[in-house]
């Protein structure tokens, strides 16, 4: 078997030309959306990632600012911050750059968000929505990953999934999409379905047991470890004509590296994502989508782009190796 490889530069940009014409339409109604950041510490990692989300703000005509805050920042000057955020008119997503440094405790952080402006999707209000399947910000990269899977024609329903995360960011809001209840599917108060609902999903981590033997019987499997030596998924981890999603994200030598040992798990897989340019593109492509999704709520200005055209519309047969 010769594995499609899942496109996600390709689908990213897609999208970022709709979104484009988005944010064409709010600046001609007098709004241009923006979009705060901000940074505690010196984490080179989180850095590279902040440059990357600005430059893609610059790159569509969406204001961004970025403060960066000394590791030693308390729980109380960050909060005050992110509530003059909060009341700022002009600014529609705030993104607390995670993981913040230990001394900070990242709920109480996160709390403090306004949920109309948390485009992380992670304040308890917008966690709760997503639960009861009425989407308003839902996680990026869980997001990235259910787009990418509509566009590429991949239908969970009734699938054995398994997720090899439980975070706050990844697992735990990938495995809400893939099983909604059918009857609140609403998304973002938009007559809009997600097509791949009704999967098995089984959610793994560190602590279990016999990992290989429950992704060997998965049809799907979402890696998200990052933790490259020390975790690597390798061909006999997987089924033959399994579809395999790479979160994972490890930088070794100044090269990033996905989850999977890419060779000899493309030799059975039918789809996969390649790292770099699977996911990781999808996860900025969907922040920009919360972030005019925010600007919309706060303004009033409906958006032209449903969820259900981010899902759809997108015809490929990807690249096979």
């Amino acid at each position: 078997m010769v594995a499609v490889i899942m496109d996600g530069v390709k689908t990213s940009m897609d999208i970022r030309a709709k979104l484009k014409a988005e944010v064409e339409a709010l600046k001609d109604k007098g709004v241009t959306p923006c979009l705060t950041t901000i940074l505690v510490g010196e984490n080179p990692a989180s850095k590279l990632y902040l440059r990357i989300k600005h430059k893609a703000c610059s790159e569509l005509g969406i204001a961004s600012k970025n403060y960066e805050l000394p590791e030693d920042t308390n729980e109380d000057k960050l909060v005050e911050l992110i509530n003059k955020l909060n009341e700022d008119k002009s600014v529609h997503g705030i993104l607390v750059q995670l993981p913040l440094p230990r001394s900070l405790n990242e709920f109480k952080v996160v709390c403090s968000l306004s949920p109309d402006k948390d485009v992380d999707g992670l304040h308890p209000y917008n966690v709760g929505c997503t639960s009861w399947g009425k989407y308003r910000m839902v996680p990026c990269t869980p997001l990235g990953v259910m787009v990418l899977l509509n566009r590429y024609g991949i239908n969970v329903a009734g699938k054995n999934v398994v997720i090899i995360n439980r975070s706050t960011l990844v697992g735990k809001p990938l495995r809400r999409l893939l099983i909604p209840d059918p009857l609140q599917m609403l998304i973002s108060d938009m007559d809009t379905l997600f097509l791949n609902a009704d999967a098995t999903v089984t959610v793994c981590h560190s602590k279990t047991e016999g990992l290989k033997e429950k992704t060997r019987e998965a049809d799907i499997v979402v890696s998200a470890v990052g933790q490259r030596p020390s975790f690597i998924l390798t061909g006999d981890y997987i089924k033959e004509g399994a579809v395999v999603i790479d979160v994972g994200q490890s930088r070794i030598n100044g090269k990033l590296y996905g989850d999977s040992d890419f060779e000899s798990v493309a030799k059975k897989a039918s789809y996969i994502t390649p790292v770099p340019g699977g996911v990781g593109p999808m996860t900025v492509t969907m922040l920009l989508y919360n972030t005019l999704l925010a600007t919309s709520i706060q303004t009033g200005h409906p958006l032209k782009l449903s969820l259900n055209d981010l899902l759809q519309g997108f015809s490929t047969s990807g690249r096979s190796r």
